[in-house]
């Protein structure tokens, strides 16, 4: 039985469907209470005592990671990125502009027109192109990347972050001194969190800016604000520490002594400064911004492993091919071209690349072929997704679409069908040395919380061909 036909009958057992983007995804109330019949039943069956004996994590499977990485920056192009005008280009006659001028490097179509400082880094990009969407609904399917499974399964609403999964795992490897949080967040906006594990892994949400990160001083001195420390604590310490009040009240007292840490630190002045100068480099725009905070932070070795950054804007329904957009090919592309293009040559320069793996993707593709009415492109299923660093072989594709784009003629992978974000996740924790299979049991289930979803089937896993 090959891989493919595996695959198929996996998912008649474990349908994963996929709604239009007029839809709104839904449960019904038998569904519902199917569900709760099943944590109940669980939890009485089980006995709470076994319970309690089993919040260790274990891995499902002895796997191999390929632990080629110490950090992840993934980049989120929330809205669907064409894939056929960016990194499965397809050149339609009379529809594809001809100053996107295609360039074939290194035998990878590539539009140099619009991404002109990413196609000088293609030597260090792999395309994954055999790549399909679960979902054509923008809320649905970003929420899926972000946290590698189906946010309408049982454990969806539930679930961490990727990021947060990283932070988790990371932990034990924090030296005394290093203060940053291990799961950054920039540009995000409302995106998940930490789900249920403990709120320190939660991503650190904020918007860079040249001065750096906002109220890290206090109006009145550093002595004075000292004072204050000392006061609060005085005062409510028996509500903070092994609180009355339960788990939220000490969260709340670990995000106060996370921040404080940030606060008067000249290595956090330092990471989330900069200059005019570097600022222009990157494309003056928040998503460039962004990407150079994302350098320096990684420079800083502080305990940030994980680093998600948005650009948002990529629905392009309308008018996909016009100057004057802002959020059309043209304005956009130039923004990601020049945060991307210079993130990856100054990562590469300081060294950073060979230890971060870097990730690009949108949560669906736009529709092949010709252009709607509207001149644009609406959402489809298929995509890409690009890897970077971290030992990434690049200069390459993995996998291949049809002459329009419309689906998978070449998987170019061991599994032998479409990539899906469960297998990109998957191929994250390998490169960083998490073996994905892993099962948590202090979930509030108690039913087991795969790292990545059906592990025990072995439904998914790493693209191990971008090393080679």
């Amino acid at each position: 039985m090959s891989e493919r036909d595996r695959f198929d009958r996996f998912l008649a057992r474990h349908p994963h469907p996929h709604t239009h983007f007029w839809k709104r995804p839904v449960g019904t109330r038998r569904q519902f209470f199917q569900l709760l019949g099943t944590g109940v039943s669980g939890y009485f069956l089980t006995g709470t005592k076994a319970l309690a004996q089993q919040t260790a994590p274990w891995p499902a499977a002895a796997v191999g990671t390929q632990n080629r990485a110490r950090n992840a920056v993934f980049i989120l192009l929330a809205g669907g990125a064409s894939h056929v005008d960016t990194f499965d280009l397809k050149v339609i006659p009379g529809v594809t502009p001809a100053d996107f001028r295609p360039e074939t490097i290194n035998g990878v179509l590539f539009p140099a027109g619009i991404l002109p400082k990413t196609a000088e880094q293609l030597r260090h990009i792999a395309i994954a192109r055999s790549v399909r969407s679960w979902s054509a609904v923008h809320g649905l399917a970003q929420v899926w990347a972000q946290i590698g499974r189906n946010p309408v399964s049982a454990f969806g609403r539930i679930a961490p972050h990727i990021g947060s999964v990283v932070a988790i795992e990371k932990e034990r490897e924090r030296t005394p001194g290093q203060i940053f949080p291990g799961f950054l967040a920039m540009n995000v906006g409302n995106s998940p969190g930490a789900g249920f594990f403990p709120a320190e892994f939660a991503p650190f949400k904020f918007a860079p800016a040249a001065g750096g990160l906002a109220n890290t001083t206090h109006p009145g001195g550093i002595a004075r604000f000292n004072d204050r420390w000392a006061l609060m604590h005085d005062l409510d310490d028996p509500l903070r520490v092994n609180s009355p009040l339960g788990k939220l009240a000490e969260d709340l007292n670990d995000f106060f002594d996370s921040a404080k840490g940030l606060m008067y630190n000249p290595v956090a002045e330092q990471a989330f400064r900069f200059n005019a100068a570097d600022g222009q480099r990157y494309g003056n725009t928040g998503f460039g911004n962004a990407l150079l905070v994302a350098k320096q932070v990684l420079a800083a070795n502080q305990g940030t492993r994980f680093i998600q950054i948005n650009l948002g804007g990529w629905d392009m329904h309308g008018n996909i091919y016009d100057r004057n957009v802002n959020n059309a090919m043209y304005r956009l592309g130039k923004t990601f071209d020049d945060g991307f293009g210079t993130f990856l040559a100054d990562m590469e320069a300081s060294g950073l690349l060979a230890e971060t793996l870097v990730v690009v993707m949108g949560e669906f593709g736009r529709t092949p072929g010709r252009l709607s009415g509207q001149n644009g492109r609406d959402h489809f299923l298929q995509q890409f997704v690009v890897f970077a660093g971290g030992g990434v072989q690049g200069g390459r594709t993995i996998g291949a679409t049809n002459e329009v784009g419309a689906f998978t003629v070449e998987a170019g992978w061991s599994r032998g069908r479409d990539i899906r974000v469960e297998d990109v996740e998957a191929t994250l924790y390998s490169a960083l040395g998490i073996n994905w299979t892993t099962i948590r049991y202090d979930d509030p289930f108690r039913r087991g919380f795969e790292y990545v979803p059906f592990a025990r089937e072995d439904a998914y896993g790493p693209v191990n061909e971008l090393w080679g």
